[in-house]
């Protein structure tokens, strides 16, 4: 059973930021791709950045620039920096793994709050 365990949210100010971390129960070189979405109340999830296993990253429009999502398989660990924090950046993060014939693995939440 795979388990995914998000940390490093919380409130921060306007143009501050924050580190993102998920910790995965097993070694992460068995994902294909792993990143974050995250989920404002009334929206649907959306994709915030993905890096694949030979570390390709893809990042949503609207934080291209600011975050960046990065990788530690020795510690079976991604990390997502998120700097220059904006108010409509507030939400709840959900880090993701994605594996072949298999549905997406969720961790449970971590709140992200930009106050103004």
């Amino acid at each position: 059973q795979v388990q995914l365990v998000e940390s490093g949210g919380g409130l921060v100010q306007v143009g501050g930021s924050l580190r993102l971390s998920c910790a995965a129960s097993g070694s992460i070189f068995s994902f294909d791709a792993m990143g974050w979405y995250r989920q404002a109340p009334g929206n649907q999830r959306y994709l915030v950045a993905t890096v694949t296993r030979n570390g390709y990253t893809n990042y949503a429009a609207s934080v291209k620039g600011r975050f960046t999502i990065s990788r530690d398989n020795a510690n079976n660990t991604v990390y997502l920096q998120m700097n220059s924090l904006k108010p409509e950046d507030t939400a709840v993060y959900y880090c993701y793994a994605a594996r072949p014939g298999f549905p997406f693995y969720w961790g449970q939440g971590t709140q992200v709050t930009v106050s103004s």
